[in-house]
C-alpha cells in the first residue's frame, strides 16, 4: 500500500478531470489509475468522487482529502528538494497563473529564454484574469497586478504600472476633450469590468483626490477589447500603461487629463508561504524580476 502514490494519482485525476488524462500525466494506464482510486476509496471507507461517462466531481470528503493531499505532496517535494544534492538545479513541472493580456503581450515572449536557461524545467502556463487559489488549485506561482492585500502568500514586486486615461484622436475630435474628471459622465467610456473601481473612477489632482462617476457604453472583462474599441474611436478608457504604451508613443491614443493621476499598481509574483522556496520557483521569480524591471512602460509608470 503506497499512500504517497495514491495521493499523487488522486490529485492527478482531479487536475486532469479524467482518468485518461491522469494516466498520461503519470505515464500510467487508465486501468491502473482506476485501481488506485478504487483501492484508496476502499481503504478510507468513503467515496471521494462521483464518476459518470462525461464528468468527474468531488464529494465533500474528496474536497477535504484533496486539500490535505496537496499540502502533503508539496511538503514532500520541498523536503526532497531541500535535502537533495540536486537542489541547486531548478527542475520539474512549474505551474503558473498569469493575467491574460499581460501574459500574452509581455510574458509569452520570455518563456523561450527561460526554458533555454533551465532545461530541466517544464512550464504549465495558465492564462486567467480571475484570482486563483494557489494551494487548492495546485499552482506554484501567480503573477498578479494589483494593490496587493495582506495574505498568507509570499510576494515579490516585479514591476509597476500606472492606469492612464486616454482615447483616440478621432474620438476627441468628434466629442471634445474633457477638462476635468467630472466631465467624464458626459462621455462614452469603455469599462473594464474586473477593475476594482468599477464605475467610480478615482484620481489625484492638483487640489487633491477626485472621484468621477462614469457611464460605460461597453463593459468587458478583457483589457485588449477595451483598447481595440478605444482605438477605433468608441470612447475613453482607463487602462494600465503596459497595455497601451506603444499606442501612446505612436499617437494612436492620447492621454487625457495627465494632471489628474489615477492608481499606480504593482506587478507581483506570489507563491505559497513556505520556509523553503523550490529552486524552480526561485529562478523564475529572479528571471521575471530582471526582465520586467527593464520593461519600456516602466519609464511612463513613474
Amino acid at each position: 500500500m503506497d499512500k504517497y502514490q495514491e495521493m499523487r494519482v488522486f490529485t492527478a485525476v482531479v487536475d486532469a478531470a479524467s482518468f485518461v488524462g491522469a494516466g498520461d500525466a503519470l505515464n500510467m494506464s487508465k486501468a491502473a489509475v482506476s485501481r488506485h482510486i478504487s483501492d484508496l476509496e476502499q481503504r478510507l471507507g468513503v467515496r471521494l468522487m462521483h464518476r459518470t461517462t462525461r464528468k468527474l466531481s468531488l464529494t465533500s470528503e474528496g474536497e477535504v482529502f484533496l486539500a490535505r493531499s496537496r499540502e502533503i505532496l508539496a511538503s514532500i517535494e520541498a523536503s526532497e528538494a531541500e535535502l537533495s544534492t540536486r537542489s541547486v538545479t531548478a527542475s520539474g513541472l512549474l505551474k503558473i497563473s498569469v493575467p491574460v493580456s499581460f501574459g500574452i503581450r509581455h510574458l509569452a515572449p520570455l518563456w523561450s529564454e527561460f526554458l533555454g536557461a533551465h532545461p530541466q524545467v517544464t512550464l504549465d502556463v495558465q492564462l486567467a484574469d480571475r484570482v486563483i487559489d494557489l494551494v487548492d488549485e495546485g499552482f506554484d506561482l501567480a503573477v498578479r497586478i494589483a494593490r496587493l492585500p495582506d495574505s498568507s502568500l509570499i510576494s515579490r514586486q516585479l514591476a509597476s504600472t500606472r492606469l492612464v486615461l486616454c482615447a483616440a484622436p478621432s474620438y476627441l475630435k468628434r466629442r471634445g476633450t474633457p477638462a476635468h474628471p467630472s466631465e467624464l459622465a458626459q462621455h462614452d467610456v469603455m469599462g473594464y469590468s474586473l477593475m476594482a473601481m468599477g464605475d467610480q473612477w478615482h484620481f489625484t489632482g492638483p487640489d487633491g483626490p477626485v472621484s468621477a462617476k462614469v457611464r460605460p457604453r461597453m463593459w468587458t472583462n478583457n483589457g485588449d477589447s477595451c483598447v481595440a474599441a478605444s482605438l477605433a474611436g468608441a470612447g475613453i478608457q482607463l487602462q494600465p500603461n503596459f497595455l497601451i504604451d506603444r499606442e501612446l508613443a505612436s499617437g494612436q491614443l492620447v492621454e487625457i487629463l495627465p494632471q489628474f493621476r489615477s492608481a499606480d499598481l504593482g506587478i507581483y509574483a506570489v507563491y505559497p508561504s513556505r520556509k523553503f522556496v523550490l529552486p524552480k520557483v526561485r529562478v523564475l521569480v529572479e528571471f521575471l524580476a530582471s526582465k520586467l524591471g527593464q520593461a519600456p512602460w516602466m519609464e511612463r509608470a513613474t
